[in-house]
């Protein structure tokens, strides 16, 4: 990609790198299915809302999250003048005052609109909850708590998109803060994205260490982050038929274990490609990471719409 021939719309496009959305997008996906079964029925207000701060959500954790990692990033491309995708601000793409109040702008668009829904809808929980989303990502990126470089960054990861947003948007179609379908599912979704967190970590081991960055693939290793990751993931995705066994007010097994066997799939893909995501191998990691991805994008979508059917056609669904 050449930086100096890229339009400002293609510039503002790459900074907002689309193809990283799913990582928040597909669990309040998660959220919205599992409130429209506990509430019996699907809220348009509350779609609309969903898409509305999720927009604004993504462009706040991305444009900042660029922000505070300029520095580590600036001394990634020089460690790696030729290994990594553009960075951001060290290449040039925007300026790091443009990427922090556009991404500023972003989180107060998403209150603006978590505050109107919550009237709207009746949701008086809404705009707090939205306060918390945001919250946690300052605590993980911003000054002055910056627990992603002094350590934690990966459980606040865990909290915010496999807990949090599931809860606000769940809250947001039926009024409840945890309807008892989704306390059954948060374990996995928990750990699943606790997975995704520490693989996120693999292809930046050697500069985040060198930029004084605490992670686990920093600590331990590459390896040590590998394996953790793999049996996040296996675990997380068998919690789901786990808790449909074993708990009362629970999914019913059919419409968890497509989602599992999808997530478990991926896995022995991503298992049998691990060998090769050693540190500063950058496309195996990519391609490890992909399928990890997979795993949980696709496992909690099938997830999504089979608890949505169930809970639509009276499956079971408490209320």
């Amino acid at each position: 990609m050449r930086v100096e021939s890229m339009s400002p719309g293609a510039r503002w496009w790459y900074a907002l790198k689309p193809a990283s959305w799913p990582k928040v997008l597909v669990p309040a996906l998660c959220g919205q299915a599992v409130g429209a079964a506990a509430a019996g029925r699907l809220s348009a207000g509350a779609l609309a809302f969903g898409a509305a701060w999720m927009l604004a959500d993504v462009a706040f954790v991305v444009l900042l999250n660029d922000w505070g990692d300029r520095d580590v990033d600036a001394l990634k491309r020089r460690m790696f003048p030729h290994g990594c995708s553009p960075k951001t601000i060290p290449d040039g793409i925007l300026p790091a005052g443009a990427l922090l109040l556009a991404g500023l702008g972003a989180g107060a668009a998403a209150l603006l609109a978590a505050w109107g829904a919550g009237r709207a809808l009746d949701r008086p929980l809404l705009l707090p909850l939205a306060v918390l989303a945001l919250a946690v990502f300052a605590a993980y990126t911003l000054p002055p708590l910056r627990l992603n470089y002094r350590g934690g960054g990966e459980l606040l990861e865990m909290l915010g998109v496999g807990g949090v947003l599931p809860v606000l948007h769940a809250y947001a179609q039926c009024g409840a803060v945890v309807p008892a379908w989704l306390c059954a599912l948060l374990p996995g979704l928990l750990l699943l994205s606790l997975s995704s967190a520490l693989a996120s970590g693999l292809s930046d081991e050697e500069s985040d260490r060198a930029g004084g960055k605490r992670t686990l693939t920093t600590t331990l290793g590459n390896a040590a982050t590998r394996r953790a990751a793999e049996a996040l993931l296996g675990l997380g995705a068998a919690l789901w038929p786990a808790a449909s066994a074993l708990a009362d007010r629970a999914p019913p097994a059919w419409s968890v274990a497509p989602a599992a066997a999808i997530a478990l799939g991926f896995r022995a893909r991503l298992v049998r490609k691990s060998p090769a995501a050693v540190t500063n191998a950058f496309a195996a990691q990519a391609v490890y990471k992909a399928d990890l991805h997979r795993a949980i994008w696709w496992g909690m979508a099938a997830l999504s719409a089979a608890v949505l059917a169930a809970g639509l056609t009276g499956k079971g669904a408490p209320r």
